[in-house]
């Protein structure tokens, strides 16, 4: 991946300026409504908050959105929530794109080989694969070139598998792309997994021997 040059923008609860790839920008939508826009294409004026969950939740709380609009705006109560499922499923589908394009691979010996060839460029690991499992490999050299904001079961989405614990993007159009999306989730989400996630590594599930890479169902 690329050193690029990234245009900054100023975050409307704390005022800080920083990279767009570490913010999300909103706007309001035809009926006044706040709305996430991920990919930064919609129409309207841009308002940009720190890919930061309680930061988000402070916007929501403290009416930051209405005066960066300066007009009367309907901000959803679980903003945070939605953003963050947004930015999974984005996250998720980008993958799948990497995949079908041939530029990430999957399971502990596919990824293996893509590191020690220096052809990963990120190593995605899932936030519930068990801690000794994902220890066995390191991620490529570079900044951010590690990823662990997703569970198995959504890495699993990606590849067509019921789970995956270790993935790896390779070289090529995906990665910056990916690498963006993952860090600001990784800001959005909360680090605490998920129960039934919790119970899985607990026991020993998906600690990439026991079933990771296995197909789905249908």
């Amino acid at each position: 991946m690329k050193e690029r040059d990234e245009p900054e923008r100023r975050c409307i609860v704390t005022r800080e300026t920083g990279p767009k790839t570490g913010l999300v920008r909103f706007v309001v939508g035809p009926d006044d409504e706040i709305v996430p826009d991920l990919a930064g294409r919609l129409p309207g004026r841009g308002m940009y908050v720190a890919a930061d969950a309680e930061t988000l939740r402070t916007a929501v709380k403290k009416g930051h959105f209405a005066r960066a609009a300066k007009q009367q705006v309907k901000v959803p109560p679980d903003l945070a929530e939605r953003v963050e499922a947004l930015l999974a499923a984005r996250l998720t589908e980008l993958v799948s794109l990497a995949r079908k394009a041939g530029e990430s691979v999957c399971g502990l010996e596919k990824t293996t080989a893509a590191l020690v060839s220096g052809e990963a460029v990120l190593l995605l690991q899932a936030a519930d694969g068990s801690e000794r499992e994902r220890a066995r490999l390191r991620p490529p050299a570079g900044e951010n070139s590690l990823v662990t904001c997703l569970s198995a079961h959504e890495l699993g989405l990606a590849f067509a598998r019921d789970r995956v614990i270790h993935a790896a993007v390779l070289a090529g159009g995906l990665g910056d792309r990916i690498r963006d999306d993952a860090l600001r989730l990784s800001g959005i989400r909360d680090r605490a997994l998920l129960p039934a996630a919790e119970e899985s590594a607990a026991a020993g599930v998906g600690n990439g021997s026991a079933g990771e890479g296995s197909r789905g169902k249908g």
